[in-house]
C-alpha cells in the first residue's frame, strides 16, 4: 500500500512518532527529486541517497553561503546576523574550519578518551542504581554536554544551564522573546530563540575570562587563535562558540537516545553485542545511521543544472533529506532492521557524507558512542522501556525529549 504523499515533511507533527518511512520510500520510489512547498515558497526534496551525497560533495553547485542552512528564506540582513561555519562556503568556510580543526585531530580527541569514560561509566553507575530513570536526563544528555564543556573549559556548575539553552534552541516554545536579557529581534538569531543571545553572552565572558587567565582549554585556544594576523572577530568567535556547544551536544545526545530506544526494542541485538564486542565500531555506525539526529540541510543552487534528471535553476532551494537517505534500501539492506553486524560501507550520511561540510566534531561523536557502548559491555547493562517516549517538536533534529526506562 502506497503511503500518503500528502503529508508535508517539513511539518514537526510529521515526526510526532519518529521518521516517517513509508512516506520518504514512496518518495525515493516514484519522485526522488520532488518538488514541495514550504510556507508557501516551493524547493525540492532530495531523498535518495545517491542524490544527497552528489549534492553535499558539490559545494560550487549547491551552496551553504546563498540562503544559508535552514529551510526558511531569510533577508539579508537575517542572513548577516545568523550566519556561522556551517552556512559558509570557501574561502571563509576553509578558514574558519582551521580554526576549529586543532580541537577534533586525531590525537586532541584521544586525549579526551579518560575523561569521557570516566563520565560514561559513572553515569551507567548511578543510571543502574536508581533503577528507573529517564535516559536523556540520565544518560544520554548529561554525557556529550559534560564532555564538550570539558573540552571548552565551561566550568561544571554550569552544566545544566548549557543543557537548557540547547534544549530550547530546538524548541523555544513558552520562552518569553526577552529571556536572558535578550533585546535583539528574534528574526536575527540562530533559531529564532532567545537562548542564542544567551549563549552568545555566555561564551563572551569566556572569552573575557580566559584572555585574562588562558588555559588549557578549547576557548583559549580560540582566544589565541588569529586570522590573518588578528584576534577572530566577536562574531565569529561567538558564532564558533555557539556551533560547539550545540553541535557537540545536541546531536550525540540524539544518537545516543535513539540508539538506548532501539536496543530497548530489540535486546537481541544488545546482547549481541555483549556475546561479540569486536562489533561495536560497527554498533557505533549503525547507531548514527539509525538515530540520523540532523534531518535535512538545505542547499541553494547556485546554476542552472540536472539532479537525477530534474531541471534544477539557479536559486532554487535544495533539501538533503537525510532521514531518507540513510535508509535508503538500494544501499542498505532491509533499511528498517537494527542490525549492528551492518557493514559500515556505505557509510551513512549523517556527518555530512564526506564533503566539505563533513561534521568537524564527528570523531568526538563517535568516541563518546564507542565508549558508552564499551562501558555498557563492561557493566553488563540492560534496559526495559518504562513509559511513553516523548520526542522533540521538530523537523530539524531527530530528537528525544523523554524516554522513560528501567537499567538493569
Amino acid at each position: 500500500m502506497s503511503a500518503n504523499l500528502d503529508i508535508d515533511i517539513t511539518d514537526p507533527a510529521s515526526y510526532a512518532n519518529g521518521i516517517p518511512h513509508a512516506v520518504f520510500a514512496e518518495m525515493r520510489r516514484t519522485e526522488p527529486v520532488a518538488q514541495r512547498m514550504y510556507e508557501g515558497r516551493p524547493y525540492w526534496a532530495v531523498t535518495t541517497y545517491a542524490d544527497v551525497t552528489e549534492v553535499t560533495r558539490d559545494p560550487f553547485t549547491y551552496s551553504s553561503a546563498r540562503g544559508m542552512t535552514n529551510l526558511p528564506d531569510l533577508t539579508e540582513e537575517q542572513m548577516t546576523a545568523r550566519r556561522s561555519i556551517i552556512d559558509t562556503d570557501a574561502p571563509d568556510h576553509v578558514r574558519l574550519r582551521k580554526l576549529g580543526i586543532p580541537a577534533f585531530t586525531g590525537r586532541k580527541v584521544k586525549g579526551y578518551e579518560e575523561v569521557t569514560r570516566d563520565i560514561a561509566a559513572q553515569l551507567l553507575r548511578d543510571a543502574r542504581e536508581a533503577g528507573s530513570v529517564d535516559i536523556v536526563q540520565a544518560i544520554s544528555a548529561p554525557l556529550p554536554i559534560r564532555v564538550i564543556v570539558n573540552i571548552l573549559g565551561v566550568p561544571e556548575e554550569d552544566t545544566d544551564y548549557l543543557v537548557q539553552l540547547s534544549d530550547e534552541l530546538i524548541d523555544s516554545s513558552g520562552v518569553a522573546p526577552d529571556a536572558y536579557g535578550n533585546t535583539t529581534p528574534l528574526e536575527l538569531l540562530p533559531f529564532s530563540s532567545p537562548a542564542s543571545h544567551a549563549l552568545f553572552e555566555y561564551g563572551r565572558g569566556m572569552r573575557e575570562e580566559r584572555t585574562k587567565n588562558p588555559k588549557d582549554d578549547l576557548v583559549t585556544t580560540l582566544v589565541e587563535a588569529e586570522d590573518d594576523g588578528d584576534p577572530l572577530s566577536d562574531f565569529d568567535f561567538t558564532n564558533m562558540f555557539h556551533v560547539l556547544v550545540f553541535a557537540g551536544n545536541e546531536t550525540t545526545r540524539t544518537a545516543i537516545s535513539n540508539g538506548i530506544d532501539a536496543f530497548i526494542h530489540h535486546p537481541d541485538q544488545l546482547e549481541l553485542l555483549y556475546k561479540r564486542p569486536e562489533l561495536v565500531d560497527n554498533a557505533v555506525e549503525e547507531i548514527i545511521r539509525w538515530a540520523t539526529p540532523v534531518m535535512y540541510m538545505r542547499r541553494t543552487a547556485t546554476k542552472d543544472t540536472m539532479l537525477h534528471g530534474v531541471p534544477i535553476k539557479e536559486n532554487d532551494k535544495v533539501v538533503m533529506w537525510y532521514a531518507s537517505a540513510n535508509f535508503d534500501d538500494t544501499e542498505f539492506a532491509n533499511p528498517l532492521n537494527f542490525d549492528i553486524t551492518r557493514d559500515i560501507r556505505p557509510p551513512q550520511v549523517s556527518f555530512g557524507a564526506k564533503g566539505p561540510h563533513h561534521c568537524l566534531g564527528a570523531p568526538l561523536a563517535r568516541i563518546e558512542i564507542k565508549i558508552l557502548l564499551e562501558e555498557m559491555i563492561k557493566q553488563g547493562i540492560h534496559f526495559e522501556g518504562n513509559g511513553d517516549v516523548i520526542r522533540t517538536n521538530s523537523n530539524f533534529v531527530n530528537g528525544i525529549a523523554s524516554l522513560p526506562a528501567r537499567v538493569l
